[in-house]
């Protein structure tokens, strides 16, 4: 192989690879459009958000689970042991009824990774609100 062919390969790989984890972080942006559209009639995030039919979410990645104050929490959730991490919000919101039996949350679920990558990173824009 000539070194161009072999240079072209090495750069469509590396490409490949950095822009996959590049995507995986998610688009807060879209992420945005996403939660207001499925999420916000439930939550609310940023500024002044308040428990509403479900908690505020702001600093959701390290809290532990049914333990912001002003909202009515199921049992299930309350004895969970769950902090939310990345990964444990994104099965949360793959499937919710699969990770904490017995929720209270009537939501059923987003299959599509790319989605629920882009709501995590817009969750996230709100860590220290």
């Amino acid at each position: 192989m000539n070194k161009a062919v072999v240079m072209t390969l090495v750069l469509s790989l590396g490409a490949g690879l950095f822009g996959s984890q590049a995507n995986a972080a998610g688009d807060a942006e879209a992420g945005g459009k996403l939660f207001k559209r499925v999420c916000g009639g439930c939550h609310q995030v940023g500024e002044g958000a308040r428990p509403f039919f479900g908690p505020q979410l702001n600093g959701i990645v390290g809290r532990v689970a049914g333990s912001t104050a002003g909202y009515q929490y199921s049992d299930a959730m309350k004895s969970s042991g769950i902090v939310w991490t990345r990964e444990k919000l994104a099965a949360y919101i793959e499937d919710p009824k699969a990770v904490v039996s017995g929720t209270r949350m009537i939501f059923w679920g987003i299959s599509d990774r790319e989605k629920i990558d882009d709501l995590l990173a817009y969750l996230e824009s709100f860590q220290g609100s």
